[in-house]
């Protein structure tokens, strides 16, 4: 299988510069995660056997690009990003037909999922940015979306989300990417503690 489409970094954090000016709160960085970054992150994950993936708060498409190159020819990847200008540029960049790019809060992930249990969800959404309420309801959301084996990637700046990375997951495991501007905190959460078994 091809690669992905390259990304082209100048013009990327260009406009990620301009969301973040527009709108700190929802996107939470100055700058795109760096590739060694991405490719910690989704080193957590088991994604060549993923059949759904979803993506919450795509951006510039880093992610995105890292999910394509490593998911199989049958994958269905579903990227949601708030922004409707970054919506509309990464569906123009990356015309893949396993990708659906939606603008739309993660909040209302299952309203786009065809009834299907997600395998992967990778997220670099904000959390520690947004009001309490709506940050539960998107994890929550996100566990209720994934499959009994799947696994929810989460990126943050902070490590102040793991408290309830930990509510809302039976099992996470924590990991640092040092070099990522700024620092990185890398989730890899599994479970629902509803569940005896931590599992739906």
């Amino acid at each position: 299988m091809g690669r992905a489409p390259s990304d082209s970094a100048g013009g990327d954090r260009l406009r990620f510069l301009r969301s973040f000016l527009a709108s700190p709160r929802k996107v939470g960085a100055v700058l795109p995660t760096s590739r060694r970054t991405v490719d910690n992150t989704l080193d957590l994950a088991p994604l060549e056997e993923a059949r759904w993936v979803v993506e919450l708060g795509a951006g510039t498409g880093v992610y995105t690009r890292g999910i394509l190159e490593r998911v199989g020819s049958d994958a269905r990847v579903v990227a949601f990003e708030v922004d409707a200008q970054l919506s509309s540029i990464l569906a123009s960049q990356l015309r893949d037909p396993r990708l659906s790019v939606v603008s739309d809060s993660a909040v209302n992930v299952a309203r786009h999922l065809d009834g299907a249990a997600v395998d992967v969800i990778v997220s670099a959404v904000p959390f520690t940015s947004l009001p309490v309420p709506e940050r539960k309801q998107i994890l929550r959301a996100a566990r209720d979306a994934l499959g009994r084996e799947g696994i929810m990637l989460v990126l943050q700046y902070s490590p102040l989300i793991e408290r309830e990375l930990r509510q809302t997951f039976t099992y996470v495991r924590r990991r640092l990417s040092p070099l990522n501007v700024p620092p990185a905190f890398l989730f890899a959460c599994q479970g629902d503690p509803r569940s005896p078994a931590g599992e739906r």
